[in-house]
């Protein structure tokens, strides 16, 4: 149990939950598969996966939740060419083109009768709530998989007192002063990646990996006026990561230091992933207050 990705969110009033309060919420809106019309369904599944029965796992006071989507596949080129095919069937008999509506209607159609035969792909989300530090941690970066998490949550709970990240000094501006110095602050170290920016909606966009961020040519297009939209991290040589403008983290990575604490567990898959989950947790707790910090602190 590792995250990939991680977008913070903080609790902007207390969320008096237990565990076993939250999986009766939970319960309410329980995954079940994706009936035959319906294009795709959403709910809650136990974090442990198919041997789990718990929609709640719990360590630490930290609570685990895991979001199943299942979707049908549907791929567009098929559909699209059949589409083409009964619209001119239909052109051919009438002699008269097709009106607008008629093709979307036509193409509505065409879903419905469809949908039934279709394949299902599953995903599963992750978020987890850790009450007494006031965060809300979901295991994505991307601006859909956040709202599919949260918003499900939010339906769940009724509410959602939680908040994105502000901090006082803006990520853009100290993330570059920063590669300018060629140095990050304190129990950070730069990494080898980073993306940088021209000013403006249509300015260019410079992606960099592998590299080495103290060179020459990043130099010259901090010279240029680029701005630091990305910036590669380790923390502590405990943690390497991407972190963007917005605070989300990228391609988040627990190094060798944090992994060989689980190396004498040889126990069930079941308490392995125990074990994974606290210590992922109790690292993210230590960072995340860090973060804040070397932007200034939250407003």
């Amino acid at each position: 149990m590792w995250f990939k990705n991680m977008t913070l969110f903080r609790w902007v009033e207390p969320l008096p939950l237990s565990a076993e309060t939250l999986a009766a919420r939970l319960e309410q809106h329980v995954f079940r598969p994706c009936p035959s019309h319906q294009p795709s369904s959403a709910g809650w599944a136990p974090p442990l996966g198919r041997k789990g029965r718990d929609l709640v796992h719990a360590a630490a006071g930290r609570l685990l939740l895991c979001l199943r989507t299942e979707e049908k596949v549907l791929p567009a080129a098929v559909l699209n060419q059949m589409v083409d095919e009964r619209i001119a069937e239909m052109e051919n008999q009438r002699r008269q083109p097709v009106r607008r509506r008629e093709k979307r209607e036509l193409r509505e159609q065409m879903v419905g009768e469809l949908l039934p035969r279709a394949l299902c792909r599953s995903r599963h989300g992750y978020a987890y709530l850790d009450p007494s530090a006031g965060w809300l941690v979901v295991g994505s970066a991307s601006p859909r998989g956040v709202e599919e998490l949260t918003g499900m949550l939010r339906k769940t709970l009724d509410t959602l007192p939680a908040a994105p990240l502000r901090v006082r000094q803006s990520v853009a501006a100290v993330m570059t002063a920063w590669l300018a110095e060629g140095q990050a602050p304190a129990e950070f170290t730069l990494g080898d990646t980073c993306e940088l920016r021209e000013a403006g909606e249509a300015g260019g966009i410079v992606r960099c990996r592998g590299q080495d961020l103290a060179g020459a040519e990043i130099r010259g297009h901090l010279a240029a006026g680029k701005e630091v939209t990305r910036l590669g991290l380790c923390w502590s040589e405990r943690i390497a990561f991407v972190l963007d403008e917005a605070l989300a983290i990228r391609r988040l990575q627990f190094l060798d230091v944090v992994r060989e604490s689980l190396r004498d567990i040889m126990d069930s898959p079941e308490a392995i992933f125990d074990a994974e989950f606290a210590l992922m947790t109790g690292e993210l707790a230590l960072l995340a207050p860090r973060l804040l910090d070397i932007f200034g602190g939250e407003v």
